[in-house]
């Protein structure tokens, strides 16, 4: 997941900190100077700004927080990205510079200098990452570019090896709703060493890239829980009673189940107490290794020792940087701490839309990834659906229209965005048709949204996209409605997540949206009608950057746990709610049953085909 080049339109005020030369002496406490004697106030204590990092899809980007949470400035850098056909790849060379840049010019933005970061957390999307014994890049590509030596999350080259992992029954498979997804681990390990076997044998680490972040900046190799456990099939729960969040340490990876890897043909991973992918793990935010190595930290412009915490996927990260924020009238102060955060989901909604929601006991949701021990929060089980294409999907959508280069033009010369001029034009239409209310535009226009496979409940890679209703209209306006059922279809699948996921356990009734998609007024308005659930919003844009910060927050000891940093740093903004109209529920109702119908007529269809061709 990643969400920058979906941004909607960021007005968020840049919040520049002036020094004080007291911030600059705070180490000159003692002086021989007789007049030290007679000070009676002490010096103000250093304030805290906290640094993230978020790897995302298409660019790295850092954000410097104050000790309330507040975004004090925020920088970002493109990162190079080679698709060919199912084959998407990256470059970790690329990705640090691209991170070091991203860093400095925050820095500067916010007006803090790099020896005030009090601490550092990295996210990043779950791409897997090839390094040889030297810590040098190991290719991943059939070009054999050294430089290409990660396999972004997105990715789909491993299908037919998710099939053959699938196969075997493990008993790990429960724990990620029941089968691998071509975007997680193992298949695309299994495709190497089917595929590139001089890059299999000169491999000597993988790693999930927010891991190689942290990494790369202390040297220590511990792997996270979040990444492991959600990407790897670790069975987190192994050290659910032998250790505890507070008593924060790097733990010996004993929830590997070395059964699983022999049988997929990965056996030579469990060599050397799993040295290759991982032998030992910590919970997110524990501090690592001595903090930012010296060269780390020259190239990042940080001061060395700076502490950093353990790392997070990126929407895993969004989650943490918004699950906690409370708005004014939430009635859940009257219910426990643990009840409150249970009847919360998350969506982060970028390139693609996870959706998370944590449980106090463990809970087996088909087709849904998880449960997942300290995938998240610490000692909670998480859910994890999700959509594989949203933003991507909205992008293609919108650029592979007649009508996109005009618009783009248009909203480039008003300065804003292209989300924000079709959303006027739809309000146009709506006036110049008497429409009873803007969602009931699309009613000749249905869509289903699975154009890059169905993650989330349905667990079909295979599934595709499918447009009901075109006509030979290519004007801007057909664009505008075309863009408005594929919000809204993507809406009705989240719908279906969360109506699943309550189903099979969960009591979810509040969602909290962050990502790039959230800053579009009309995104979170249909997910509010459509799902019926009111749809808190954060303070500040940049969730996924602030969890990052969390977890640096952590491995500074200004926070015991990520529950106690979350609770200090999360905070609520505007909060949306669906419609009272009887009419627009009743609208999404009847779409919503053709949504649901559109997949099932896939199926009839692939059926007969198959047929055919036998």
């Amino acid at each position: 997941m990643s969400g920058p080049r979906h941004s909607y339109s960021d007005t968020t005020p840049l919040l520049k900190q002036h020094h004080h030369d007291d911030d600059h002496h705070h180490h000159h406490r003692f002086s021989s100077h007789p007049a030290a004697i007679e000070m009676t106030t002490p010096p103000p204590p250093r304030r805290s700004v906290y640094l993230g990092v978020d790897v995302g899809t298409g660019s790295a980007r850092a954000g410097l927080f104050d000790g309330d949470g507040k975004l004090l400035g925020s920088a970002s850098s493109p990162i190079q990205i080679w698709k060919e056909g199912d084959c998407i790849e990256q470059s970790s060379t690329d990705i640090w510079l691209a991170v070091c840049t991203a860093v400095k010019a925050a820095c500067s933005l916010a007006n803090v200098a790099g020896e005030e970061v009090t601490s550092l957390g990295f996210a990043a999307t779950c791409s897997l990452v090839a390094v040889d014994s030297d810590g040098e890049p190991v290719s991943v590509s059939w070009s054999g570019d050294t430089r290409r030596n990660i396999i972004v999350w997105m990715d789909h080259r491993a299908v037919k090896q998710a099939e053959r992992i699938n196969s075997s029954n493990s008993p790990v498979l429960q724990y990620c709703g029941g089968a691998v997804f071509p975007e997680m681990e193992p298949p695309k390990l299994l495709w190497v060493k089917d595929n590139l076997k001089e890059s299999w044998s000169m491999a000597f680490r993988w790693m999930d890239l927010s891991d190689w972040l942290s990494y790369k900046a202390t040297g220590d190799d511990t792997r996270s829980l979040c990444s492991t456990v959600c990407k790897w099939t670790y069975l987190g729960h192994a050290h659910m009673h032998q250790a505890s969040e507070e008593d924060s340490r790097d733990m010996e990876a004993c929830g590997w189940d070395d059964q699983f890897w022999e049988e997929i043909g990965l056996g030579d991973l469990v060599d050397g107490h799993h040295a290759k992918i991982g032998r030992s793990v910590a919970f997110p935010g524990h501090a690592l290794g001595c903090g930012l190595t010296p060269d780390s930290a020259k190239e990042l412009g940080l001061l060395a020792g700076t502490p950093v915490g353990t790392s997070m996927i990126d929407a895993h990260a969004g989650g943490v940087g918004v699950m906690e924020s409370k708005a004014g009238s939430d009635p859940e102060s009257k219910e426990t701490d643990v009840e409150a955060i249970c009847r919360r989901m998350v969506l982060v909604c970028g390139t693609s839309t996870c959706h998370m929601a944590v449980s106090h006991t463990k809970l087996f949701i088909p087709g849904v990834w998880g449960p997942f021990w300290s995938g998240m929060v610490p000692e909670y089980w998480l859910t994890e659906g999700g959509q594989s294409a949203t933003g991507a999907l909205l992008d293609y959508v919108i650029e592979n229209h007649v009508a996109s280069p005009h618009l783009v033009k248009s909203a480039a010369s008003r300065r804003i965005s292209i989300f924000e001029l079709l959303n006027e034009i739809l309000e146009t239409m709506r006036h110049e048709l008497g429409s009873p209310f803007l969602a009931a535009l699309t009613n000749d226009t249905h869509v289903l949204p699975d154009f890059h496979g169905n993650r989330s409940p349905i667990a079909d890679p295979k599934s595709k996209g499918m447009l009901c209703g075109l006509t030979l209209d290519t004007s801007e306006k057909q664009l505008a409605l075309l863009y408005l059922a594929t919000v809204q279809a993507i809406a009705y699948g989240t719908r279906h997540i969360v109506e699943h996921c309550n189903a099979h356990g969960h009591k979810v009734d509040t969602l909290l949206a962050c990502g790039g998609l959230a800053k579009n007024p009309l995104y979170i308005q249909e997910h509010a009608d459509i799902i019926g659930y009111p749809i808190i919003l954060p303070r500040e844009n940049e969730s996924v950057l602030l969890g990052a910060a969390i977890l640096g927050a952590v491995a500074s000891k200004k926070y015991t746990t990520i529950r106690h940093a979350m609770k200090a740093l999360n905070a609520a903004g505007q909060v949306v709610y669906p419609s009272q109209d009887p009419k627009v529920k009743n609208y999404h109702n009847a779409k919503y049953h053709i949504f649901r119908g559109l997949y099932e007529q896939q199926l009839e269809h692939r059926s007969i085909m198959a047929k055919a061709l036998a």
